[in-house]
């Protein structure tokens, strides 16, 4: 293997921004795994915790019949701090060159394919360009988020100022590795009414904690709960690709629950936790035991609260039952979208296609101001306009009006009356924490809970995750703020189950998130709450831009359109724990990107 070097120096980024590309709209629509809708409904055991317990790796390197070697490159091809994609066999690796030494591995991120190549490399982990992933080069391991796989990497020697790669056929293929995991010690033996880790929520921090337990040689009982009638899944995808079934959406196989011994118990809903006794219990009236409790129960959105607030065909989009409804009766009809949020334009996005007409409904004048501010909002919305989308700004809806009990009309306070068959409300959402009222964990006054760096609760053995919590962001001061986006979630589940396991992990991540809409990416890194300037750099009329949100002197987050992999660069300067002045990206001079960080 491409051995392992002494921890880089810091903050060393060397990358040409890298202009559109042809396959810019694939990104969003190819999932991770495949899955079966249906859940395994699993029985376990109490088992004893065996924190040393490690899986052995399977060898590295299989038979050579199955292996494929080549010479990639001569030595000097590659500079410090480069990257290249090279050809092996039928397939590509990507060949990083640090600190002198090389190192090959899988060339696509695992979550949706991303080219790493075109990604930042930085202290020893390259960062995918298109939504954040993070891989250690040394190893090929996960380190930031999201998704669940690593990379496979591979063996490197040089011989005679050739560089060699070694590497399996079958890897080659895969281009994605999943880590060895603990097996569950006794899986189905009776005691079904306790359990060491019970996780309410299967979300993407319920999951990655799971997840995190068995890769760090966790061997009792997990049960996973759900309200959901599946597998997890990836939700953010739900807004953006209506017509996607819910086995397109599957995170996991249903196998893959059941060869690691994660329980998954669907439709099954907690309605109140008794911290003093370590139990939860069940609407159905089932009472389930637990040593350790991690609470990541998401969200609920909100719906409209005005005069026919029933009527049939009206959506908020949880379920992909309920996103798929939504395009079927879009098709060829009119849609009315009520909040100009993400989930609002990335589903009237999609329906424009798929509808007759298609309108948005916003209290405020641009759609995503209190996000993107001002401007960067109304170039989206041109964007729109110019895909035929009717914007009623600065208003609400008064009243929904039905035909035999179906929606017809949305009337507006502003007396404008749209004509209607499906309406989806996207206003935003609560944390979906009303179980918790009278159990003694800490909720603060808008219903979030409350944690730690570590992800714990006030109550001892108790941790929560996802977008239910709010927690100190470390290089904001350690501010308490709520980030609902995918990859924290991600985050956070994997630092709550570290510090299940005593390994006194902190949350550290910086946020990330993206929004896709007319096969175009806007990508965002940091926390941008209270900025009070925009630069904006590029042409935002091509939306071809990146803009810096500033507070003070300091940048504090950044968003861009076909203008990669500048986001990552910022989120990797960031996580570095430089801090980016206003002036550095004032002037256009993107220099300071390159240098090392002070």
């Amino acid at each position: 293997m491409g051995g392992c070097f002494s921890k880089p120096k810091p903050v060393e980024l060397k990358i040409e921004v890298v202009l559109p590309e042809k396959d810019r709209g694939k990104e969003e629509l190819s999932a991770g795994g495949k899955g079966s809708p249906r859940a395994y409904q699993g029985n376990g055991t109490a088992c004893h915790f065996h924190a040393e317990e490690r899986l052995p790796a399977p060898h590295p390197y299989p038979g050579a019949q199955d292996c494929v070697e080549a010479a990639v490159c001569h030595i000097k091809d590659l500079e410090n701090g480069q990257m290249r994609e090279v050809e092996l066999g039928w397939g590509k690796v990507l060949l990083v060159k640090d600190n002198g030494e090389f190192h090959a591995l899988g060339h696509k991120c695992p979550h949706y394919g991303a080219p790493l190549v075109k990604g930042v490399l930085s202290r020893g982990r390259v960062r995918c360009p298109w939504h954040g992933a993070c891989f250690n080069i040394s190893t090929g391991d996960l380190e930031d988020f999201p998704g669940l796989d690593s990379l496979h990497k591979f063996q490197v020697k040089i011989e005679k100022e050739k560089v060699y790669v070694r590497a399996s056929k079958q890897a080659l293929h895969l281009q994605r590795r999943t880590k060895v995991m603990a097996t569950c010690i006794s899986p189905s033996a009776g005691h079904s009414s306790s359990t060491n880790v019970l996780i309410v929520g299967a979300g993407a921090a319920g999951l990655v904690c799971a997840e995190t337990l068995r890769q760090e040689g966790f061997s009792d009982r997990i049960v996973l709960c759900t309200l959901d009638r599946h597998l997890p899944y990836d939700r953010p995808k739900l807004s953006k690709s209506l017509d996607a079934q819910p086995e397109q959406l599957a995170l996991r196989p249903k196998e893959f629950f059941r060869a690691h011994g994660i329980e998954v118990l669907t439709e099954a809903q907690v309605v109140t936790v008794d911290m003093r006794n370590k139990k939860a219990v069940f609407k159905d009236g089932f009472k389930l035991e637990y040593s350790k409790l991690l609470l990541a129960p998401g969200s609920s959105p909100k719906t409209l609260s005005c005069k026919g607030k029933d009527v049939e065909n009206v959506f908020t989009i949880r379920t992909p039952e309920d996103a798929n409804r939504v395009v079927r009766l879009a098709r060829g009809h009119n849609a009315v979208v009520v909040g100009a949020g993400f989930l609002g334009m990335e589903v009237a996005a999609y329906l424009t296609e798929k509808a007759h007409s298609v309108s948005v409904v916003e209290l405020e004048e641009t759609p995503f101001r209190r996000f993107l501010g001002e401007r960067v909002g109304r170039a989206l919305m041109k964007m729109f306009e110019s895909n035929r989308v009717k914007f009623y700004m600065q208003t609400e809806v008064s009243e929904l009006r039905a035909q035999e009990g179906k929606l017809k009309e949305v009337v507006l306070k502003s007396s404008k009356v749209l004509r209607a068959d499906v309406c989806v409300v996207g206003i935003g959402a609560v944390p979906a924490t009303g179980f918790l009222r009278q159990s003694g964990i800490g909720l603060d006054s808008r219903g979030f809970i409350p944690v730690n760096k570590m992800m714990q609760t006030n109550v001892p053995g108790v941790f929560a995750a996802g977008d239910a919590v709010t927690f100190p962001l470390a290089w904001r001061n350690n501010r308490k703020v709520n980030i609902p986006h995918w990859q924290m979630a991600h985050a956070q589940g994997r630092v709550a189950a570290q510090n299940m396991l005593a390994q006194e992990a902190e949350i550290s991540t910086v946020p990330y998130l993206w929004t896709a809409m007319f096969s175009k990416s806007l990508r965002y890194a940091g926390y941008g709450e209270g900025f009070d300037d925009v630069i904006i750099q590029g042409d935002l009329d091509e939306l071809k831009f990146v803009a810096f949100y500033t507070k003070g002197d300091e940048v504090i987050s950044v968003a861009s359109m076909n203008y990669d992999p500048i986001v990552s660069k910022v989120a990797e300067v960031l996580a570095s724990g430089r801090t980016i002045r206003k002036r550095e990206v004032e002037t256009g001079d993107m220099s300071w990107l390159t240098g090392k960080g002070s």
